[in-house]
């Protein structure tokens, strides 16, 4: 493997841990309605256990209402089900081919609890980034028959996408704290 390969796969893994911090923290409840809060929700259809997004269509019509159109209307009750169960404090209502899930207010301390756990989420995000640079630089020093030059320059290549990585996920972090704290 070579050096501009090993930098490329700690480059990917960072991104991946950023796409994924970015991900997460979407689906944290804010206090506006976005249909990616229903990304999290799985739906007993078909026999197995399939995302929402695969059996209805979640749109956001009012900022603090969420609509899903299920594909197949058989599956309503499995989805207001689904909803429900999830554990995301929503209480959805049917009226067979809609439903309609009203997002209730958000107290201070509920407030407080989701930017911690948005704390959680994006340190996890930074702990894969480290990860990923730690098993770029192991794979560096562990490089023969190379310059040592050309391995600092590799080295100093990954610290600087750990550093952008890292900094993306507390710009994500800072920008869903101001989303959730917002009233």
């Amino acid at each position: 493997m070579t050096l501009t390969d090993i930098v490329k796969s700690a480059r990917d893994g960072m991104a991946k841990a950023v796409e994924n911090t970015r991900r997460e923290l979407s689906g944290i409840r804010s206090g506006k309605a976005t249909p990616q809060l229903l990304d999290t929700v799985r739906v007993d259809a078909y026999g197995s256990s399939v995302p929402l997004n695969q059996v209805a269509m979640v749109t956001a019509p009012e900022p603090r209402m969420l609509a899903v159109q299920p594909f197949d209307k058989s599956l309503a009750i499995a989805i207001d089900k689904a909803i429900r169960d999830a554990g995301l404090g929503l209480n959805p209502q049917s009226t067979g081919a809609l439903i309609r899930v009203p997002l209730p207010a958000l107290s201070e301390e509920r407030r407080r609890d989701l930017v911690k756990i948005c704390g959680k989420l994006s340190e996890e995000g930074r702990v894969a980034v480290r990860q990923a640079r730690t098993d770029g630089m192991t794979k560096i020093k562990k490089t023969e028959k190379v310059p040592e030059d050309e391995k600092t320059r590799s080295e100093k290549d990954v610290q600087k996408h750990t550093d952008d990585a890292i900094r993306q996920i507390d710009e994500l972090f800072k920008a869903k704290e101001v989303e959730v704290l917002e009233v």
